[in-house]
């Protein structure tokens, strides 16, 4: 095998991209994407965020929703992370996002994107805002037998090396059962 050397830099697959939504002082929605997001245990996602009009409103509200990025919404999706919440007050309106405020936390839930995780702040240092899921909800049009059906979600990646977003391809195995052919 001959390796190609690209240095230290974020390329991993897939990155997912994430949608964040919150709420300003005034209960304005704001929504930015970011690729750089785990989930970091049972009830916890962890993020690398820089300043943004987001971050402002985690302090302000200590809540925020994540959503997955799906196929039929790459256009909003991309613009909330190329525009500045800073700059363009009605940014989640523009992109054609409506919002309905999660039962959970105070954060607005987008009704265009059909799975989101529901979270309380736990911590925003050193660029990683670290959250505690309080609660997944999905559009029932994306489930199937009880369980999110990521054919019908269509979630996108998001591609470091060329910056482009892709589909989810065809299933390839069965976790927790294929490996079971080497015991």
């Amino acid at each position: 095998m001959s390796r190609v050397n690209f240095g230290a830099k974020p390329l991993m697959y897939p990155q997912p991209v994430l949608i964040i939504a919150t709420y300003d002082e005034n209960g304005v929605p704001n929504a930015m994407n970011a690729a750089w997001g785990i989930t970091t245990d049972f009830k916890e996602i962890s993020i690398s965020l820089s300043e943004h009009k987001t971050t402002d409103n985690l302090a302000k509200r200590g809540a925020f929703t994540v959503s997955l990025a799906t196929e039929n919404q790459v256009i909003p999706c991309d613009y909330v992370g190329i525009e500045s919440g800073r700059k363009v007050p009605d940014k989640f309106e523009k992109a054609g996002f409506h919002a309905t405020k999660s039962e959970f936390v105070d954060a607005p839930l987008i009704d265009e994107l059909p799975v989101a995780l529901e979270c309380k702040v736990k911590s925003f240092e050193d660029g990683i805002l670290i959250g505690e899921i309080v609660n997944v909800s999905a559009d029932e049009s994306v489930v199937t037998d009880g369980a999110v059906d990521i054919t019908k979600l269509k979630p996108i990646s998001f591609d470091p090396f060329g910056n482009g977003y892709y589909g989810v391809g065809e299933k390839v195995g069965n976790a927790f059962k294929d490996g079971m052919q080497l015991k």
